[in-house]
């Protein structure tokens, strides 16, 4: 047997944890075709099948149930390998290579962390990325192309969950992004009940942002609000826009998102839905830009009282569990 690249042994832990392969591609962000070809180059390499495949179904093979375990501590490893190279910084040895930090968008509260951050380790280069969407950001954590993100942790699935971990940051007001001329746009807060009849857009179709969507779908949940459509996927401010102008659908934003050319944000209040943000890292990751990450978001969190939640705030009770620690 030839040695193992690490990718195939991801795409077949993809499906195993998935059990369907259109799934598991968009978890991996691949085309279906190079996954299937992934997974069967490996069922080559190791001389069994690991998946019985029907029209209704994937399920594991005695092969596949038995290479499970030994898979995850392959590509632990690998994980840990790749972090090793972070440790010689706190001993005084070499360097800690540069960190990849998502701060999904510019302007978010993620920007103020990392800059907290950069103060706190000026040796340390700490490079942002603006991937938008932590279901996107996760998948690239776990393959060890990313190191940091932010976003809804609970809105990841389980088994991604187990390969990450995360510190509450914030429960962040939730707005709505309105064009000019909208009914709404007049009024300096909106009432969550007043975009009944609304079609609002959450990033359904969207692939990188399943966490939002989900979370809108849970807010929208028998208020008569539905989520708008999918929507051409717009790369950059400038391109979301220009697409939302041409929607002109109401917008499900968080309350610091960048305003857009003609559109006001307004916050969304009776109750105040809350987004939960946390800093989210590939577990097992060593580095001094983590623990700087997770000095500066404890003390803007602290200091700014961003967990603490209003007492007309609303959030779902899965995500309150896990921003205290309860996951």
């Amino acid at each position: 047997m030839t040695d193992l690249e690490p990718r195939l042994l991801r795409a077949f832990m993809a499906v195993s944890e998935e059990l369907h392969f259109t799934r598991a591609a968009a978890r991996r962000y691949v085309a279906q075709q190079a996954l299937s070809r992934d997974v069967r180059r490996l069922e080559r390499e190791l001389g069994a099948e690991l998946f019985v495949r029907t029209t209704r179904q994937v399920t594991l093979t005695a092969d596949g149930e038995r290479l499970l375990p030994y898979a995850r501590r392959v590509l632990d490893a690998h994980d840990d390998l790749a972090a090793a190279f972070a440790r010689g910084a706190r001993s005084g040895g070499a360097a800690a290579r540069p960190l990849l930090v998502d701060l999904n968008s510019e302007g978010l509260i993620s920007g103020r962390v990392l800059e907290r951050a950069r103060e706190l380790v000026p040796d340390c280069e700490l490079m942002a990325r603006f991937e938008s969407g932590l279901t996107w950001a996760a998948a690239e954590m776990a393959a060890g192309r990313l190191d940091v993100s932010f976003g809804r942790y609970a809105g990841l699935e389980p088994a991604l969950r187990s390969r990450l971990a995360q510190q509450p940051v914030r429960y962040e007001p939730m707005a709505v992004l309105l064009p000019l001329g909208h009914p709404l746009a007049e009024l300096d807060a909106v009432p969550l009940g007043a975009l009944a009849g609304e079609r609002v857009y959450a990033g359904a179709g969207n692939p990188r942002t399943l966490e939002w969507t989900d979370l809108a779908h849970r807010l929208f949940a028998g208020r008569g609000i539905e989520v708008a459509p999918p929507a051409p996927l717009a790369v950059g401010a400038e391109e979301f826009g220009r697409v939302m102008a041409k929607n002109r659908n109401p917008v499900l934003v968080a309350v610091d998102f960048p305003v857009l050319p003609e559109s006001v944000l307004r916050p969304l209040i009776d109750p105040v839905p809350l987004s939960p943000v946390s800093l989210v890292w590939r577990r097992g990751l060593v580095h001094p830009g983590v623990d700087a990450l997770r000095a500066a978001a404890a003390e803007l969190s602290e200091a700014e009282g961003w967990l603490r939640r209003p007492e007309d705030g609303w959030v779902p009770a899965t995500d309150a569990l896990i921003m205290v620690g309860r996951d």
